[in-house]
């Protein structure tokens, strides 16, 4: 990545951070003072690069890694916030990105039972409960959207 995927990169997430939301191409080229065509060619650089994660089509945010831009079945408060997580593991990554305590509900994927975990001072406060990878992760990108 060079300077400018960085930069957009940063500005993609300032803005993610401070909507509670995915920016639009629309919205980040405004804050970047872009175009969208230039906004949309360097998401596509940076979704090449694994930085972020376009939709199928290729012209939306589908995550950007802890945050997901779809609704999942991790929902992250934090801060003044929420958002969506894509797994366990970013949910917890969210508080962590964010440097805040917060609070995550989700549910067993096994028996579906609610999970609600409190993250106080970068800890979860029930520290027995287990996070399962089906897939491990030298093969997480050959479909990082099951993963």
């Amino acid at each position: 990545m060079d300077a400018a995927d960085i930069e957009l990169r940063n500005v993609t997430y300032r803005l993610l951070v401070e909507q509670g939301h995915a920016p639009t191409a629309d919205e980040v080229g405004t804050a970047a003072n872009v175009t969208v065509n230039q906004i949309t060619r360097g998401w596509h650089r940076l979704h090449d690069e694994h930085a972020l994660v376009l939709n199928a089509a290729g012209t939306e945010l589908r995550m950007a890694n802890p945050f997901s831009a779809v609704p999942s079945a991790y929902r992250v408060e934090a801060g003044s916030h929420w958002w969506y997580a894509n797994c366990a593991w970013d949910a917890f990554g969210i508080c962590a990105a964010l440097h805040v305590d917060g609070q995550i509900a989700t549910s067993c994927a096994d028996c579906g039972e609610a999970i609600e975990v409190r993250v106080r001072d970068a800890r979860p406060d029930d520290e027995s409960l287990l996070f399962h990878c089906l897939v491990p992760a030298q093969h997480w990108w050959e479909d990082i959207v099951f993963t």
